[in-house]
């Protein structure tokens, strides 16, 4: 009993035991789960034209009811996948790893517990764990980032992600960042007759892969141009030479020239709806390792649901070169604002009016409504971040708010980084 418990409070919702042993019509083996639980058949379900065939694959499949809900007898599968340490394992159900599964084994320490959090992967079972084959719980060596740059997310605990060298000189409310603040944003180019665009932004968060909004990468914005490349260590989108500013003392600090990497391939979430915005992310692939530099280097993901316990102070920042005022002027620098939290319920009554209509749910999360404070038209993609300690994380990305942007008492939504932990370690490979 005292697992299960312990397994609600990881994953914010009810254990359940493993499904029962099954053959699929495809043969081989398989789990009797709920359909919503068993993703290949899912995507059959929600196929808007099925076959005769997909019909019939679907109920031979079928294996009982839980509740309400329809069971299936779900493949087994694995994937590839990397562990919160970075070794390559498998993503498989929680009880098929078992120096996972001990984690869970009460007293459970924080830090085993954000251990299984950052294990989760989208597998064949509800409840999948990226397992590999070492000891989860081996002492992490601090430093030597550069040398560790790869495809695979940082460990937190290395310090090789969230570590702002700028973080001392915040210059805060829509103001100019300093030169080498928030090193991990990133701005998309978009290519069309030849001509390059800055429509979105987005977060490195390893050496390459981009976390950004999946409006960024389908839909209209497609019609303005193609997503090409990724620019990283920007600060001045107008100086097509080294960037430099001025500091105190009369000295001048300058920036690495800028990185421009070509874009191997892009990511959207499957459930992605441009309608009601739910699921707004995406991932891409760099072709090429991003440097790890003072002006570029990767944000760590979360490894908490602060929204669950908010702390007393919840200060977040969102930065980008959007729009600066009602004409949707942009701006040419790197900006920064800090935007209050706030909760769902308070959120979902700024988008119940008839002009600004939008049902929230669980992967979102608002911040901001004060009066011309806010994230803004191409801002779209970048990370909204809290400073956890002396790490930043991004546990938002930039979807959709107020027209014109910072109205009063609306917040800004974001898609809530932390539901999709195990989407983004899903589809992270070498």
């Amino acid at each position: 009993m005292k697992l299960l418990l312990m397994c609600s409070a990881i994953f914010a919702v009810i254990c359940k035991a493993s499904g029962q042993s099954c053959s699929p019509p495809s043969g081989g083996s398989g789990n009797c789960v709920v359909v919503q639980n068993c993703k290949p058949l899912l995507q059959l379900v929600n196929k808007p034209n099925r076959s005769p065939a997909d019909f019939d694959v679907l109920k031979k499949s079928a294996c009982g009811f839980e509740g309400s809900s329809p069971k299936v007898c779900c493949p087994a599968q694995t994937s590839s996948c990397f562990t919160p340490s970075g070794e390559e394992g498998n993503c498989v159900g929680l009880y098929s790893c078992p120096h996972v599964a001990a984690m869970l084994q009460p007293p459970v320490s924080k830090e085993d517990m954000q251990f299984v959090r950052r294990s989760a992967c989208e597998g064949p079972e509800k409840y999948s764990v990226c397992c590999g084959s070492g000891n989860p719980q081996q002492p992490v060596e601090k430093g030597n980032c550069a040398a560790r740059v790869s495809a695979t997310l940082p460990d937190p605990r290395t310090d090789c992600c969230g570590i702002d060298a700028g973080s001392t000189n915040k210059i805060i409310g829509g103001t100019a960042t300093t030169i080498d603040q928030y090193p991990w944003l990133a701005l998309i180019e978009y290519e069309k007759d030849q001509q390059v665009r800055l429509l979105c932004g987005g977060a490195l968060i390893s050496g390459k892969y981009v976390l950004t909004a999946a409006h960024c990468l389908v839909g209209g914005v497609l019609e303005l141009g193609t997503p090409s490349n990724v620019r990283l260590g920007e600060y001045d989108t107008k100086n097509s030479g080294q960037d430099c500013v001025a500091v105190e003392g009369g000295a001048t600090d300058c920036a690495d020239p800028v990185v421009i990497l070509p874009i191997e391939r892009t990511i959207t979430h499957q459930q992605y709806s441009p309608e009601s915005r739910h699921n707004d992310i995406g991932l891409i692939r760099l072709a090429q390792l991003a440097p790890y530099t003072d002006f570029i280097r990767p944000i760590c993901l979360p490894t908490s649901d602060l929204t669950n316990s908010p702390p007393p102070i919840f200060k977040l920042y969102a930065a980008g070169y959007g729009a600066i005022n009602a004409t949707h002027s942009k701006s040419t620098v790197k900006l920064h604002v800090d935007l209050p939290y706030v909760n769902q319920n308070e959120c979902q009554v700024a988008y119940n009016q008839s002009r600004r209509k939008a049902a929230l749910w669980q992967g979102q999360i608002c911040a901001g409504g004060e009066k011309d404070k806010d994230s803004c038209r191409g801002d779209s993609g970048g990370p909204l971040m809290y400073e956890n300690g002396r790490t930043w994380e991004s546990i938002g990305i930039i979807s959709f708010g107020p027209t014109p942007c910072g109205i009063e008492d609306t917040p800004g939504v974001y898609t809530k980084t932390y539901e999709y932990i195990s989407w983004i370690r899903s589809n992270i490979k070498n």
